[in-house]
């Protein structure tokens, strides 16, 4: 097998091609031979060392996957040989072939194509618990996405507009704001231009947001507090500005919000069932035709390292896919 494996950490131009012993599973595991790999702003994080999860040199980033199944260990049913799967994994994804604990991998229904399936992991996972299991958004109710043109920020959008919501989409300059337009937004913000506070008042008739899906951090949050509705929710899913908030509890407090953090990574551990009818139900809205990853490009695995640079950069809209 091949893997794109980091030796230092540091930018993803660190990362370097090598072959290594084939991945066999253990007890409870999968072997996968992928044939798509999602890139997520995480893989960057984990690179420079700047994640939660710091795995020992050398590795390889990346956590979700689709591929069809080589191998099982022992004692694993409900999967075979020569199926097409979808898996997350805490690190590892980068590789021509993984190993993944079977809570982890969920069968791919005939239909869909692996690059859309691995597109519809942790992306639209995250979105899906959020607004389903997290915030309990209602059909009707006013939705703020920041960063709305990125991998998460498309996710919520779609998973928004299918579950009836008004969505607001907040994102930087006009290009991404027309990507938010052609995919249902129904009022657009530029964050990056003052005003935007007003805007989204002005949207929602004075009241504010009912739920503000926040991935940015900094400003914005602070910005989100400012803007959203009376008993409103404001959800915390990551800060890829690198500025994590501190929150004043009297706005909390004054404003009857509820103040929600979300982590998909952890439903694994926690509450796999969920997450498992979570990922069913995005299958189900996928081929009713209610919502569809945005593929911003495919890269061969050898060019990983220009696929995460795009993408650390903020030059991406959608999502980037690795394809050995």
């Amino acid at each position: 097998m091949q893997a794109m494996q980091m030796s230092v950490l540091g930018e993803p131009e660190a990362l370097e091609l090598r072959t290594l012993p084939d991945a066999t599973p253990g007890p409870g595991q999968v072997a996968i031979d992928v044939r798509a790999i999602g890139c997520n702003f995480a893989d960057a994080l984990i690179c420079r060392g700047r994640y939660q999860l710091k795995p020992e040199l050398p590795f390889s980033p990346g956590s979700e996957v689709a591929g069809t199944v080589s191998a099982l260990g022992s004692d694993v049913t409900g999967f075979e040989v020569g199926q097409l799967v979808a898996a997350q994994l805490g690190y590892g994804g980068y590789a021509t072939r993984v190993v993944a604990d079977v809570r982890r991998v969920q069968a791919i229904p005939e239909g869909i194509p692996a690059a859309d399936a691995c597109a519809l992991g942790i992306a639209y996972q995250t979105s899906y618990l959020a607004l389903v299991d997290r915030a309990r958004l209602a059909a009707g109710e006013q939705l703020l996405v920041h960063a709305a043109a990125g991998g998460v920020g498309l996710a919520a959008l779609q998973i928004g507009k299918a579950l009836g919501a008004r969505v607001i989409a907040g994102a930087g300059g006009a290009e991404k704001l027309a990507v938010c337009e052609a995919q249902g937004a129904d009022h657009v913000v530029d964050t990056r231009e003052t005003g935007w506070i007003d805007r989204v008042r002005e949207y929602t008739g004075g009241r504010g947001a009912d739920v503000i899906y926040e991935s940015v951090g900094g400003d914005v949050f602070e910005g989100s507090l400012k803007c959203i509705a009376w008993a409103g929710r404001l959800l915390v899913i990551g800060f890829s500005s690198g500025d994590i908030p501190a929150v004043k509890l009297n706005r909390v407090m004054l404003k009857h919000i509820s103040v929600i953090g979300v982590n998909v990574g952890a439903y694994h551990e926690h509450d796999a069932a969920v997450l498992r009818r979570a990922t069913e139900s995005l299958f189900e809205l996928y081929r009713a035709g209610k919502i569809k990853p945005l593929i911003h490009a495919r890269y061969p695995l050898r060019e990983a390292a220009s696929a995460l640079r795009e993408l650390a950069d903020r030059r991406t809209v959608g999502k980037l896919i690795l394809e050995p």
